[in-house]
Parts: C-alpha cells; sequence; structure tokens
C-alpha cells in the first residue's frame, strides 16, 4: 500500500488519524489531572465560596447590542447576585431596537444598576472599555447580554482574586440553555467534553488560548497593564487573553462560576459563530507570533503549538478530502483502493475515543448540571459529533486564517446580533 500511494501521501494521512487522538489524550490526561487537583471534594457551585472582609469590589459590565428580548432576564440574574460589594454597568451599544428603554427603565428599580448609552454601535471591545472608564470596582466582570449567571457565580469569580496578586483573570464555565435540538444537544457536549476539557487542560499546562467572552473576571489594573481590550479584533476575548499572558499575568479557570448562555441552533447560525472564532482566533496568533520567538515568551509555546498543528491538519484534511473526490472520479486509483479502508479504520477507532472522552468529561462535569437537567442525553447523540463539529471547526479555520490574514489592521470590529436558537 505504502509503495502505490507514496510514503508522503501515507505519512499524511497518518498524520489525520493520529493527531485527534493524541490531542484526545492530552485533554482528557489535563481535564482528570484538573479534578484531581482542583474540584474533587471541593465545594460546589450551590454553596457559596469564603468571603471575608477582604472581598473585592467588582463592577459587572454588560454589552447589549439589540438585546430587548433577552436584556432584562439576564440583568435581574445580576440584581440577584448573592455578593455585597457589586454594581450593575449596563452598556448599550448604539442598540436599533428598544433596549435603551428596557435598561432605563430596570435601572429606575434596581439601584446598583448603572446604564450607559453609546450614539453608535462601537463593538464589544468599546462597550468594555466604556464600561470599564466608569467602573468602580477593583474586579471587571464581562458577560454577555443573553447570559443568566447562577446566584453565587460573581462570588466564585470575586473570591479567586483576593490573596492572588498575579492573577489578571478568571474565565467562567459556560452551560447551554437551549437543547431543544440536535445541534443544542451536541452543543452541551461539546461544552463540556471538549471546551470545558481544553480548559482544564490548558490550565494544568500552565496557559490557557482563550477565556469564555462570555463570562469572566478580570483585574482592573491587569486590564490597565496590557492596554485594555483591542477593539480590531472579531474575538476580544482571544487577544485580551494573550495580552495579559504574554506580560506574565496568570490566567485560571473557576468551573463553579456557572453561566447560562444561548446558542446558534441552526447550520448557518452555528457557521457564522464559529467562522468568527476562527478568524478572531487566527488573528490573535498573527499578531502576537512574533513575539513568540524570545525567551520570555516560552510559556506560550504549548498553546501556540497547539494551534498551529491543529490548523495544519485542517489543511490536510481538505487535501485528502480532495484527493478523495478524485478518486472517485477515478483520477486517482491507487488513492481509491486504499482509502476506503484507511479512512473506515480510523472512524472506528476516532468513534470509539470520542465516546471514551465524552462518557470521562461529562462524569467530570455532571456536578456543574442544574437540578432536573443531566449533560448525559447528549451521549446519545456523540456519535454525530465529529461529523458535525470537527467537519465544521476545521472548515472554519480554513475560511478563518486566510480571511484574518487580510483583516485590516485598526478596522473596528462591530457585531450583529448572532443566532440564539430556538426559545
Amino acid at each position: 500500500m505504502i509503495e502505490a500511494i507514496g510514503w508522503p501521501l501515507f505519512a499524511l494521512t497518518v498524520f489525520v488519524g493520529v493527531w485527534p487522538l493524541l490531542m484526545m489524550f492530552v485533554w482528557l490526561a489535563g481535564g482528570l489531572s484538573f479534578w484531581m487537583l482542583h474540584e474533587r471534594g471541593k465545594p460546589t457551585w450551590d454553596t457559596l465560596p469564603p468571603l471575608g472582609p477582604d472581598a473585592v469590589t467588582v463592577s459587572v459590565i454588560v454589552p447589549c447590542f439589540n438585546e430587548e428580548d433577552n436584556a432584562e432576564e439576564t440583568i435581574r440574574a445580576l440584581a440577584a447576585q448573592v455578593y455585597p460589594n457589586m454594581e450593575i454597568i449596563a452598556v448599550n451599544d448604539g442598540s436599533r431596537d428598544a433596549t435603551a428603554a428596557v435598561l432605563d427603565r430596570l435601572a429606575a428599580h434596581i439601584p446598583r444598576l448603572r446604564v450607559v448609552h453609546l450614539a453608535k454601535n462601537q463593538g464589544k471591545a468599546m462597550a468594555l472599555r466604556a464600561g470599564a472608564l466608569v467602573a468602580r470596582g477593583e474586579v471587571l466582570v464581562g458577560i454577555d447580554g443573553d447570559a443568566i449567571l447562577h446566584p453565587h457565580c460573581v462570588a466564585w469569580l470575586a473570591h479567586r482574586f483576593v490573596h492572588a496578586p498575579r492573577l489578571g483573570a478568571v474565565t467562567g464555565n459556560p452551560r447551554i440553555r437551549n437543547r431543544s435540538s440536535l445541534l443544542g444537544l451536541l452543543q452541551v457536549g461539546e461544552f463540556s467534553a471538549t471546551i470545558g476539557l481544553i480548559k482544564r487542560s490548558q490550565r494544568v499546562d500552565g496557559r490557557v488560548f482563550t477565556v469564555s467572552g462570555v463570562v469572566v473576571a478580570f483585574r482592573k489594573t491587569a486590564l490597565h497593564d496590557v492596554g485594555w481590550w483591542t477593539d480590531d479584533n472579531l474575538t476580544e476575548d482571544v487577544d485580551v487573553t494573550w495580552k495579559l499572558q504574554r506580560r506574565r499575568w496568570t490566567v485560571h479557570f473557576e468551573p463553579n462560576a456557572l453561566a447560562f448562555i444561548l446558542m446558534p441552533e441552526t447550520v448557518r447560525g452555528l457557521w457564522k459563530q464559529r467562522l468568527r472564532w476562527s478568524t478572531g482566533g487566527a488573528q490573535t496568533v498573527l499578531r502576537y507570533a512574533p513575539d513568540l520567538f524570545r525567551w520570555q515568551s516560552r510559556r506560550m509555546w504549548g498553546v501556540f503549538l497547539e494551534y498551529a498543528i491543529t490548523l495544519v491538519w485542517c489543511y490536510a484534511m481538505l487535501f485528502l478530502t480532495i484527493l478523495s473526490v478524485l478518486a472517485i472520479f477515478g483520477l486517482l486509483p491507487a488513492w481509491a483502493d486504499y482509502a476506503p479502508a484507511l479512512f473506515s479504520i480510523w472512524g472506528m477507532i476516532l468513534s470509539v475515543a470520542c465516546l471514551v472522552q465524552f462518557w470521562a468529561s461529562l462524569a467530570i462535569d455532571r456536578r456543574y448540571e442544574p437540578e432536573g437537567k443531566s449533560s448525559w442525553r447528549a451521549l446519545i447523540w456523540v456519535i454525530w459529533y465529529p461529523v458535525v463539529f470537527w467537519v465544521l471547526s476545521a472548515g472554519s479555520a480554513i475560511f478563518g486564517f486566510p480571511r484574518a490574514m487580510m483583516w485590516r489592521d485598526g478596522k473596528r470590529a462591530r457585531w450583529v446580533s448572532p443566532d440564539r436558537g430556538f426559545r
């Protein structure tokens, strides 16, 4: 077989098959290590962390753009937070709907809510900056305009900063609210078995690729040190994570800080979201890659190599897919003879490994499911995960990287209302 298709093509095929399995092992080993060190036998989200006299003051910033349907639910959940030293700052980022009226009405009844109105849509990064300018807190918590925080969420985020002077950010634990469709259930599994596992693994390694912009806390002095959020990056959360870590601020993951979020439940909405994520991630890597050649940046090498190899894997997958299409039309007879067997073996091994990863990660993650809900339902549909999400992620990376290369520096990254699924 090797002689028929050639060593380079055989090596590329092995790489495409082995890399996902290797990363599954790394994520699972890291996730289990994090669980043993930081979660096993520790208090859970339904209890409050110790809040002593040194509790930091917190300002929660909520950028809102066309959020008339979600803003009230989000703000009222913030008003119910069990944390004393907290204010809420809602930033109306030039909304074209009734968001401004909703926020003003809420401000009249919620004493710790202040509203900032921007005349024009400036993008999430600028909305966060506007909120930070008027914030009184030592710690700034940023959430999305549709996120519902558990009443203990802010307390779990804030308590991490008390005795950790070099802690720059703490990323929370997003949970999927809409679970009425197959895509919704798959994303429940994805956030538990992949995103949560990756954050745990990267935290054990020492560096995190990105905080979750939907629920994250920052030390205000750390943000000032790195120049706040970047307004020309499509994913301001990825960019600020790299900026903090380049300046040797640490980033932690707090799984007890629960935020319930809405996610796309259409393929089109999911594609647009993942393309934005991929483009923004590539923007960040391209912007800061030159600094990685310095010894002082060595702690970011692992995160960068994982990203770079995964990007190569995406293009390798595209190349093998093109070869398979050519083989179907009889243009590559040798590849047509061997590719089906190779892909079948790889597919079976990958499916079994995927089930093992999902089972282990959902076992770790089940303690964060609210009463009456279970992430185990996602295990039934997990066999479709590689088909839907790996293809989607590979495709978004393939298109997102050149899009990032063509993005003009200084071009403001403004947002549009995303797909929030079926309500």
